[in-house]
């Protein structure tokens, strides 16, 4: 029987190493399936929170994923039911080649190397980058390293999809690609993004974040048309 939620974060907070506090006891849930961003100045904690999901930064509080407590001995199967592109992309291609970044992720969850390489080729295709395959992640463009990130987290089989600023360094044309991509998807979705017109294009639900406090949760209509809400958080 499928679990009500992928995501359950309970009072989180995050503290880094100069004892700056990056999030302050954040409650926070996604359905399966449901998109949500999470938007705020800079600053606000939003890349921390996808970070946390990942177990890249230590937290206090509990999170899970699927209904698993993530900790040090369930890190491995959580990272398994999730994909993040990060807010650099650079941070994300590392192999030889774009075929090689976009199939690690597969093989590393146990797929057959020639089933490894359809799903690359195909999330390849699906960012655009077909014929690229073999190019070195170095002689790509921005945009192209950005498309490239999402690739390697669309040849996966996961959960859900943490999404840092997707559309940074994008086109027109390669941003409206990303959404209508993304509009087509099942997975749930985590998306950061200072892009107010992607999320109405593709969230349900929108929570804003500023110092590390979660100020509004709800309907992605109704806090987009709260215009004192998003100018006090200096999102208008």
């Amino acid at each position: 029987m499928m679990m009500a939620n992928v995501l359950e974060v309970r009072d989180l907070m995050v503290r880094y190493a100069d004892g700056t506090v990056a999030l302050h006891d954040v409650n926070l849930a996604v359905g399966h399936g449901e998109r949500v961003a999470v938007i705020g100045p800079n600053g606000a904690g939003k890349t921390s929170l996808l970070l946390a999901v990942m177990r890249g930064v230590p937290f206090e509080g509990k999170i899970f994923v699927d209904g698993e407590a993530l900790t040090r001995f369930t890190q491995t199967r959580a990272r398994g039911r999730c994909g993040m592109t990060f807010q650099n992309a650079d941070d994300q291609l590392f192999m030889p080649t774009l075929l090689d970044d976009v199939a690690f992720g597969p093989l590393n969850q146990g797929s057959p190397p020639p089933a490894a390489e359809s799903a690359s080729r195909a999330a390849i295709a699906a960012v655009g980058l077909t014929g690229l395959e073999h190019r070195p992640a170095h002689h790509l463009s921005g945009g192209q390293k950005r498309s490239a990130s999402l690739a390697t987290i669309l040849s996966m089989n996961v959960a859900m999809l943490l999404l840092d600023e997707p559309a940074s360094n994008l086109d027109g044309r390669s941003r409206r690609r990303l959404i209508d991509l993304l509009a087509e998807r099942a997975e749930a979705m985590l998306l950061a993004t200072h892009d107010l017109d992607m999320v109405a294009h593709l969230c349900s639900r929108v929570v804003v974040l500023d110092d590390g406090h979660l100020v509004a949760d709800g309907p992605a209509a109704t806090i987009l048309a709260d215009k004192p809400l998003l100018a006090a958080h200096g999102l208008a």
